[in-house]
C-alpha cells in the first residue's frame, strides 16, 4: 500500500490545500493529513477546529478510492511519516521562494531517513498564490475571500472576526 503524508498548520485550509489534496489522492492508496500543532504560528483556529474543518471540507474533493485520515502531530515530520508508514511526504510549492525552505527540510529529512521520498506538487494556478496566513488578514479586515476558501471556512472566519 503506498501512504502519503501530506503534513500543514491548515489555519484555516483553502482551496489551494484541497486541490493538493486531491492531486495527492492520485499518487497514494493512503493520505495521511497532519495537521501540526504548532505553538510558534500562533494559530486563530484550535487544532481540534482545523481537524473538524479538513474533515468537512474532505467532501468536496474527488478522492480516486484513497483512503483520507486527519491527524494532529507535534513531533518531528519524518517521525511522523514513520509512524504512519508514508513512503511519501507530500508538500505543496506556491513559488519560487517556498522551494528554497523546502529544498532544505528535504535534505533534512533524508539525512534523517532516506527511506522517505518527498514529492512536491503546484495546486491550480488559480490557487497558486493563495496562503492561508493572507487569508486570514483579508477575512479580518473584512475582505471577501470566496475565492480562497469554501464557504464553510468563510463563515468559520467570519464567526472569528465577528
Amino acid at each position: 500500500m503506498r501512504v502519503g503524508l501530506y503534513p500543514g498548520t491548515f489555519d484555516p485550509i483553502t482551496l489551494g490545500h484541497l486541490d493538493i489534496i486531491k492531486r495527492a489522492c492520485v499518487l497514494v492508496d493512503r493520505l495521511v493529513i497532519g495537521v501540526a500543532i504548532n505553538r510558534d504560528k500562533g494559530p486563530l483556529f484550535t487544532l481540534e477546529e482545523r481537524v473538524e474543518m479538513i474533515e468537512r471540507n474532505l467532501s468536496k474533493i474527488d478522492h480516486e478510492g484513497t483512503e483520507i485520515i486527519v491527524e494532529p502531530f507535534e513531533n518531528l515530520l519524518i517521525d511522523k511519516a514513520d509512524e504512519v508508514g508514508a513512503h511519501i511526504i507530500i508538500r505543496g510549492l506556491r513559488a519560487v521562494s517556498d522551494f528554497e525552505y523546502e529544498y532544505q527540510l528535504v535534505g533534512m529529512n533524508r539525512a534523517m531517513n532516506d527511506r522517505v521520498e518527498t514529492v512536491f506538487l503546484m495546486a491550480e494556478a488559480k490557487h497558486q498564490a493563495i496562503a492561508s496566513r493572507l487569508v486570514k488578514e483579508i477575512a479580518r479586515l473584512g475582505g471577501d475571500v470566496t475565492k480562497f476558501v469554501t464557504p464553510g471556512v468563510e463563515a468559520e472566519l467570519k464567526q472569528k472576526f465577528a
